[in-house]
C-alpha cells in the first residue's frame, strides 16, 4: 500500500503502532507451607529442620508446622521451635497435610493418606525397604516425590548420599570400636607393642572412604574391595598410599574376612547377589564384627538382617551383624544439624528461583530428583524392580 506522501511501505499502519512486549513472568517468592511430621519407623531419632533452621525460613515467609516431639530424638524441643516461629500440632494428620512435607524416612502407608494431593513429598527412599503397593498409594495421591538418594547439585554430585555418608562412615567405625570392646575386649586401632586390630571395607565410596579415614586414624590396619578401580585409586590417592586396596576376588576377599576384627559392608550399588556369602562369614573369628551400612540399598553380605535402635545387632555364627539402615540416627544431634543444614539452602534456593515447578522446567539436576511427578513413575530402576509403568519425566516437563 502507499501512504500519503507516496512512500511504499508493505505494512499497514496498525503493523507500525508500538506493541506491549510479552515477557515471561516469574512468580518469585512463591510461599509453601511446610509439614514436619514425627518419625515413627525404625525408632528414628534424626529430624530435617532444626530450630535455627526453622527461624530462618519463618523469615523468609514460609509457614512451618511442626508434630510435637518431631525433634525430641534430636534433643530439640517444642518450645525452641514454637520460639522459632513454628506451629506446633498434635496431629499427624495436619502435619502431612502441608504443601511441601519433609521426613527422613519415607511415610507409611497410613501416613500416606494424610499426604495432600498433589503435594510435594522429600524423604529418603531406602528402596530394599518399599514394596509396590508403596509407590501405588503414592501415585494415587498424585504426589510428587523428592529422594534424599537421587538428590544431586549443578555437578550432577549426590549432595545429600555424600553427606551422609560422611558421617555414616565415620560412626560405622565408632560403633564398631564399641561392639568390638563388648563382644571380646578388643580396642578398635593400634597400640604401641600389640597387634592393631584388622579392619576389612567394602566399597570405595564415600561411606567407605569416610571409615578408612577413621579407621585409620584410631590406628587399625585397613583393606579396602571394591569393583571400580577409578574409586580404588581415587580412595588410594586421598587417604594414605600404604593403604591396600582390592577388586573383589573372592578368594582374595575370603582371607582378608578370615582374618579380620571389623567389616564394614559400604558398597552403594544396588547389589543382586551378596559379595560376602554366609560361608566367608563362618571362617571368621569369633567375637568379629559386621556392619552392613548400606543394608537398605541391597545386601552386601549374606548373613545381614535389617535391624533397629532398640535391638542394633544380632549374633550368627559367633559374628555380631548390625543391619542399621538408619545408622546415623546413633549420633541424630549432628546429622538432623548437617541434614538442616542442607534443606536450608535447598529450600532458599527454590525460593530464588520461583518455586519448584520453574526449576522443575530449568533445571535438570532438580528433574533427576523426582522418582514421581503428579503421581506418575519417573525412575526407570524403580519401575523396573516394582513392575510399574514408567515416565520419562523430560516428556512431562517442558
Amino acid at each position: 500500500m502507499s501512504n500519503p506522501g507516496n512512500i511504499f511501505t508493505p505494512f499497514k499502519e496498525e503493523d507500525l503502532l508500538p506493541k506491549e512486549e510479552k515477557l515471561e513472568v516469574v512468580k518469585k517468592n512463591k510461599k509453601f507451607s511446610i509439614g514436619i511430621p514425627k518419625e515413627t519407623c525404625l525408632n528414628e531419632r534424626r529430624t530435617c529442620i532444626t530450630p535455627d533452621a526453622v527461624q530462618v525460613l519463618v523469615n523468609a515467609g514460609h509457614h512451618i508446622t511442626i508434630e510435637s516431639g518431631a525433634g525430641q530424638g534430636s534433643f530439640f524441643t517444642d518450645l525452641q521451635y514454637s520460639n522459632s516461629g513454628a506451629k506446633i500440632t498434635k496431629s499427624s494428620e495436619e502435619a502431612f497435610g502441608q504443601d511441601l512435607v519433609l521426613k527422613i524416612n519415607p511415610p507409611t502407608e497410613e501416613e500416606i493418606d494424610y499426604l495432600k494431593i498433589g503435594s510435594y513429598l522429600i524423604s529418603a527412599l531406602q528402596i530394599n525397604l518399599r514394596d509396590q503397593n508403596y509407590f501405588k498409594k503414592l501415585g494415587e495421591k498424585k504426589i510428587n516425590a523428592i529422594a534424599f538418594e537421587f538428590i544431586a547439585d549443578e555437578y550432577k554430585q549426590l549432595s545429600l548420599v555424600r553427606l551422609i555418608g560422611e558421617i555414616a562412615g565415620n560412626i560405622s567405625i565408632l560403633y564398631a570400636s564399641e561392639l568390638l570392646a563388648l563382644s571380646n575386649g578388643l580396642m578398635l586401632g593400634g597400640i604401641t607393642g600389640v597387634r592393631p586390630t584388622e579392619v576389612v571395607i567394602i566399597g570405595a565410596g564415600i561411606v567407605g572412604e569416610f571409615a578408612t579415614k577413621a579407621a585409620v586414624g584410631l590406628g587399625a590396619s585397613v583393606k579396602i574391595f571394591d569393583n571400580s578401580l577409578s574409586k580404588l585409586r581415587r580412595i588410594h590417592s586421598l587417604v594414605d598410599s600404604r593403604v591396600p586396596t582390592s577388586i573383589i576376588d573372592p578368594k582374595e576377599l575370603a582371607k582378608s574376612l578370615r582374618r579380620a576384627d571389623v567389616v564394614i559392608g559400604a558398597f552403594s550399588k544396588c547389589s543382586v547377589m551378596p559379595i560376602v556369602t554366609e560361608q566367608m562369614v563362618q571362617n571368621m573369628k569369633k567375637g568379629s564384627v559386621i556392619i552392613d551400612v548400606t543394608i537398605d540399598n541391597g545386601k552386601v553380605i549374606e548373613t545381614s538382617e535389617l535391624t533397629d535402635m532398640e535391638d542394633p545387632y544380632i549374633i550368627k555364627h559367633g559374628v555380631i551383624h548390625c543391619g542399621l539402615p538408619n545408622l546415623t540416627s546413633k549420633m541424630p544431634r549432628t546429622t538432623s544439624k548437617a541434614i538442616s543444614n542442607f534443606f536450608l539452602s535447598y529450600l532458599l534456593n527454590y525460593d530464588d528461583e520461583g518455586g519448584f515447578e520453574n526449576m522443575l522446567v530449568k533445571r535438570n539436576e532438580m528433574k533427576d530428583s523426582l522418582y514421581m511427578y503428579k503421581g506418575r513413575h519417573t525412575k526407570k530402576m524403580i519401575c523396573d524392580r516394582f513392575n510399574l509403568t514408567y515416565h520419562d519425566i523430560n516428556l512431562l516437563i517442558f
